[in-house]
């Protein structure tokens, strides 16, 4: 029983590799795919597996949506909820949205914020201000979704000193 699950898994990472390598190639015959390709990747947690998905989402987006409506479209917004004078649930995400693009960022969000020092002073930030973990990480998605979006819409490379700008301590 382990051997066929093995076996399995086997074949399925076979499978998703040639799927990765024809879609690479495709891609790289089209200039306005491997120009955004190769954007997506200049984000440091955002390798070809997760560059290939999101812009198999993003990219059929119509494209006079804003920043705003793409984190609405994502699921990533924050919804609240309230009924009335008594009834004040917590904040949460909407998660209405497409779950594909929420887990096209779930590793990048998670990689950017151990390898790139702005995203990571970033998710800091929130969990020394209070959120807990996974909702830090949420905020960096919905962040990066962001810097994505800004990406795209004006061909320049992603630059992690806009995404958070570190702060300055003072010796005292």
């Amino acid at each position: 029983m382990l051997k066929d699950a093995n076996l399995a898994i086997s074949q399925l990472e076979k499978r998703i590799d040639s799927l990765t390598t024809a879609a690479l190639l495709l891609i790289a015959k089209h200039p306005e795919l491997d120009r955004i390709l190769h954007l997506l990747i200049g984000i440091k947690g955002i390798a070809e597996a997760s560059a290939i998905a999101l812009m198999g989402e993003l990219l059929l987006l119509p494209p006079d949506l804003s920043h705003r409506q793409w984190v609405k479209f994502a699921g990533l917004d924050p919804q609240v909820f309230e009924s009335g004078k008594s009834v004040h649930k917590k904040t949460r995400l909407a998660k209405s949205g497409n779950a594909h693009i929420r887990a096209a960022l779930t590793m990048p969000a998670l990689s950017a914020k151990e390898h790139d020092p702005h995203v990571n002073a970033y998710f800091q930030h929130l969990v020394d201000n209070g959120k807990l973990p996974l909702q830090a990480v949420c905020a960096v998605m919905r962040k990066l979704l962001h810097a994505i979006h800004g990406m795209l819409k004006y061909n320049q490379p992603f630059d992690n000193t806009r995404f958070y700008a570190i702060p300055i301590l003072e010796n005292s």
